[in-house]
């Protein structure tokens, strides 16, 4: 992809060093840090698609490698270890942010993962996580206890969810998100699958989907962006002399 640039993340004595790739549009206006499912690495195709998309919006991103897609094998590393990942990775975007809002999430497993590591512990200089397809539950065993840990996260919250997403009833879902105070936000792809794949008699395509997927992430991103410059501003503007 045109304008990424590829990096190499420290991720400490569990993880070592990992790829990253950097994509910051020349108007950026905040940097997400983006984590790749449990299935596929950060060159897949909706991590590919889903950067420029964000990126034509003034939202740059850093994917980044667990550990185990580093190594080439299928099997995701142990929760500890993708955790620590998380965090390691959101420290480097903190220093390859500047001065850009900094948020965080991920597709499927690595959106679940970085909302586990901020309800461990705050994950520095983070306004916000974002979840393409959050892995409520597995396919045919509708649950929330994958989500449970989500109210010890003292972030705004985004859910992309396909309606058709065999991972998310959205029945289960959407009382979810009620109870999480008003932090959380529910967007729901209508006729979109776990990965916003479209059935062909739905009329729409995928790469329509998508385009609805970036456009719903970057009004919520730039409203908090303006949000957090406002608040700044006001700092500034109160401080004594």
């Amino acid at each position: 992809m045109e304008g990424v640039k590829e990096i190499k993340v420290k991720a400490g004595d569990k993880a070592g060093a990992l790829s990253g790739l950097l994509l910051r549009p020349s108007a950026a206006k905040a940097l997400l840090v983006l984590a790749h499912g449990a299935g596929a690495g950060m060159r897949h195709r909706f991590m590919e698609s889903i950067s420029a998309k964000l990126a034509a919006f003034g939202i740059g991103t850093l994917r980044y490698q667990f550990p185990y897609m580093e190594r080439g094998v299928r099997r995701p590393d142990p929760e500890t270890v993708l955790t620590a990942t998380v965090r390691a990775a959101t420290a480097a975007a903190q220093g390859l942010a500047g001065d850009l809002p900094l948020f965080a999430g991920g597709k499927s497993m690595g959106g679940r993962m970085t909302s586990l590591a901020a309800a461990q512990e705050a994950l520095p200089a983070v306004h916000g996580l974002i979840f393409f397809g959050f892995p409520l539950h597995a396919a045919g065993k509708p649950s929330d206890d994958r989500g449970r840990h989500l109210i010890d996260v003292d972030l705004p919250m985004l859910f992309v969810q396909g309606s058709r997403d065999s991972l998310a009833d959205l029945a289960l879902l959407e009382p979810l998100c009620e109870r999480l105070s008003g932090r959380a936000e529910l967007v729901v792809i209508q006729g979109g699958d776990h990965s916003f794949h479209m059935l062909r008699r739905s009329g729409r395509s995928e790469e329509q989907a998508l385009d609805e997927v970036a456009t719903k992430v970057s009004f919520w991103v730039t409203s908090r962006a303006r949000g957090l410059a406002h608040m700044r501003d006001n700092v500034l503007i109160k401080r004594p002399c």
